[in-house]
């Protein structure tokens, strides 16, 4: 094969590259999902003519312009955006790719929570001493037999939430810490806090006090709840990634899934931050009537599992294609000219 009749048969795919990585503007996310598919194959491509062109033709000029050809390809599909850039990117697409690309541990930590919760609020009802003593202390004020529930103090009202408040984000952080136990402390962590949880449901609602379980858990809970759920999946993960950590080493496996937890955790976090403003403005909730309270927390549940179902899919999506246009790393060099060079170093 001579240089004349190589760059003939391989032209209309290199003008194509050329075509989309100016489309791309180095950043693959502007093309649409068959064009990034197209962008990597042409890219594989490239990168082989290039390696088979500095074995064949070393000396000419084609040699040259095709490595910039690749460079500049290179560049729209491994190219990173600025530090700024990549904190806004997490916040408004990876961390919620984090939580949604395994549904599987946010189920069974979802059923590790809710179901001690509900066995645990059945037994309440039914043995109310029993499950006095489980309660923790400093949850008690709220379970007595009082009728009706604004007859429970003021101060007892805030103690019981802040109470509430603190533990559901000391158990968020175990649970995440937990997965390094094989994920066994981030389970128990869970299945315990559920208990406490359905105990005091159980006694409240059997003292006649539903509304002030609403009404004190409601605002802050439902979102404080989720983060529970999201920090005990983490674990989970981390855990298994050191029983099954697939083709790689346990350590490898675990410093990958690390690396996602401590994303979790840090986009987590301002969540919990959210959920601790909400508190502070129980009182305020509290007199707008329980209409309001059951709103506020009810919205804010939902607005989080809303961008974690469209914007963790979407960004999964989008994240499935990386493979398919990284696959080969040929060429190094930064293009400036584009495909005419390859045309002109045989011209």
């Amino acid at each position: 094969m001579n240089v004349e009749g190589f760059v003939r048969d391989r032209e209309a795919s290199w003008r194509e590259l050329d075509e989309l990585v100016a489309r791309s503007r180095r950043r693959f996310h502007r093309l649409g999902p068959d064009d990034v598919r197209r962008l990597g194959s042409l890219y594989r491509s490239a990168a082989a003519d290039l390696s088979l062109a500095r074995r064949r033709f070393p000396r000419d000029p084609v040699v040259g312009g095709l490595a910039e050809l690749v460079g500049r390809a290179r560049h729209a599909v491994y190219a990173s955006g600025s530090r700024r850039g990549s904190i806004v990117r997490f916040f408004a697409r990876d961390y919620w790719r984090f939580v949604a690309e395994r549904p599987l541990p946010l189920v069974l930590s979802a059923v590790l929570l809710f179901a001690p919760a509900s066995l645990a609020g059945a037994w309440a009802l039914h043995d109310r001493p029993a499950a006095t003593g489980l309660v923790p202390s400093q949850f008690r004020p709220v379970t007595g037999d009082r009728r009706p529930w604004h007859e429970v103090p003021a101060g007892d009202q805030a103690a019981f939430s802040s109470a509430v408040l603190t533990n559901n984000i000391k158990v968020t952080f175990v649970a995440f810490a937990g997965g390094i136990t094989l994920g066994l402390l981030t389970a128990l962590s869970l299945a315990f806090n559920g208990v406490v949880l359905g105990a005091v449901a159980g006694l409240m609602i059997g003292a006649g006090n539903w509304v002030g379980f609403v009404d004190l858990v409601t605002g802050h809970g439902v979102l404080e709840l989720s983060c529970i759920v999201v920090a005990g999946a983490a674990g989970l993960r981390l855990g298994w990634s050191i029983v099954d950590p697939g083709r790689r080493t346990r350590a490898a496996s675990l410093t990958a899934e690390a690396r996602r937890t401590i994303g979790i955790v840090l986009g987590t976090t301002p969540w919990l931050v959210v959920a601790g403003i909400v508190e502070g403005f129980r009182a305020t909730l509290s007199n707008a009537g329980l209409g309001a309270v059951i709103g506020v927390g009810f919205g804010l549940g939902a607005l989080y599992w809303g961008l974690v179902v469209v914007l963790g899919r979407r960004s999964e999506a989008g994240e499935r294609l990386r493979p398919q246009i990284g696959a080969d790393a040929g060429g190094r060099q930064p293009l400036r000219r584009g495909l005419e060079d390859v045309r002109s170093g045989v011209a």
